[in-house]
């Protein structure tokens, strides 16, 4: 399968286990996804694929999906419950991900055994993980707040239901463009060639883009859901 099949059915499964926690749990069930995301999108990001955009081959980072959802989450946390929990999720996301990062310097502190096969590879990814944090808190804390102030500032302008995708598209196109011009300047200046960062850069917001407009049928979905548990 190509990376590009396999990115669009990556990202439906993201929405989909989105709608399922929803349905399960509720807004526990999007607060715990918002600490699961953060966490996972900033491990992704530490892996390259090619991308074929059009017959433009591009470069691209893993993560961008799982952190564009994000985005439809705290969206929804709006939608459905208003700024408080909206801001909410945005700092438990905050927080999971600097916790992360102090647990697992930690951990690549400890001295392996030496029979141990895993402690190279977590200290290659969590090695690198700080600098991406450094990226990530910086991009994720005011992409993410500007994002609950625009979707809520649309909402009193064009509250009705059929306006609902331009709260969320609206908010989230202006945010992650924040976003991405903060995150892949601080994360991969250095770390690889210049042409690549811009390729890394468009690729990253034209992804995020993409995962917004995609994730339009789902926020209309989860606005309909009677979650089983609150």
């Amino acid at each position: 399968m190509s990376n590009e099949l396999l990115w669009i059915l990556f990202a439906l499964v993201n929405f989909v286990l989105i709608t399922l926690s929803y349905k399960l749990f509720g807004k526990t069930g999007l607060f715990a996804w918002i600490a699961l995301g953060t966490i996972l999108a900033n491990i992704q990001v530490t892996k390259t694929i090619d991308f074929n955009f059009f017959g433009v081959h591009l470069v691209a980072t893993l993560g961008n999906i799982m952190y564009g959802t994000l985005f439809l989450v705290t969206d929804a946390l709006g939608e459905k419950y208003g700024i408080k929990d909206a801001k909410k999720a945005v700092y438990i996301g905050f927080f999971s991900l600097l916790a992360t990062v102090i647990i697992m310097k930690f951990s690549i502190w400890f001295v392996p055994n030496i029979d141990d096969f895993s402690h190279d590879s977590i200290a290659i990814i969590f090695n690198m993980l700080p600098r991406i944090a450094l990226g990530s808190l910086s991009a994720y804390i005011v992409s993410q707040l500007f994002d609950v102030y625009m979707f809520q500032k649309i909402k009193s302008k064009l509250p009705g239901d059929k306006h609902l995708w331009i709260r969320n598209n609206g908010s989230t196109l202006i945010s992650q463009l924040i976003d991405t011009s903060i995150f892949v300047p601080i994360v991969f200046l250095g770390e690889y060639p210049n042409n690549i960062v811009v390729d890394i850069f468009i690729t990253t917001y034209l992804i995020k883009v993409i995962v917004a407009f995609m994730d339009t049928p789902f926020i209309y979905l989860m606005k309909k859901i009677k979650p089983l548990q609150e």
